[in-house]
């Protein structure tokens, strides 16, 4: 769905792409410093200590043929998957598109309601330029605040509060997406 939606490429294949050795040294710092983090999921940490860094090594979430930097889907990470589904006691089940597009972009829409009332950013505008121009986000989409704006940021908003009562703090709407809803205002009309 990630594809469909028109980035040129997925959380896994960026990953894989960037190094997952750098992101497993960043999850170690941050459990050792939270070991009561009910939320971690290992899966991650597992690849990287079979050595499979993403495409440097041949292999991370994908396999890569000496050369090539096509992914190749691993059954071996797919088992890896199972076990750790099995393992944490998680009833596996279908997930469709759809679900997989908003559990990865309503959070970052999140995120960026919080970098606006922090004021790291000043207009949603300049979240939307980082993310076409930085990171890949289809351009005829506008961006992941406008876009917020297309779908309804009343839609997010619930969606988040599901997602906070589902899986805890990390996933908590961010006080400006709340308020902004709360006056039928858009992300777009927000000034730092």
């Amino acid at each position: 769905m990630i594809y469909e939606f028109g980035f040129p490429m997925g959380p896994f294949t960026m990953g894989d792409m960037a190094g997952l050795d750098v992101g497993w040294l960043v999850r170690k710092r941050k459990l050792s410093e939270n070991p009561n983090n009910d939320r971690y999921s290992s899966i991650a940490d597992r690849i990287c200590e079979q050595g499979r860094f993403g495409q440097k090594t041949g292999s991370g979430w994908y396999r890569y043929e000496a050369g090539c930097r096509t992914p190749v889907a691993d059954p071996e990470i797919e088992k890896l998957i199972i076990q750790a589904s099995a393992d944490a006691n998680i009833e596996r089940r279908e997930i469709s598109d759809e679900e997989v597009l908003k559990r990865c972009l309503y959070p970052l829409i999140n995120e960026g309601a919080k970098i606006l009332e922090e004021g790291l950013a000043i207009r949603a505008s300049d979240i939307d330029v980082i993310w076409v121009h930085g990171y890949g986000f289809p351009r005829y989409r506008g961006g992941p605040m406008f876009w917020a704006d297309t779908i309804g940021l009343d839609e997010v908003y619930k969606t988040m509060q599901r997602y906070h009562s589902e899986h805890g703090e990390l996933m908590r709407p961010a006080p400006l997406l709340e308020r902004l809803v709360k006056r039928g205002k858009k992300i777009s009309e927000f000034r730092a």
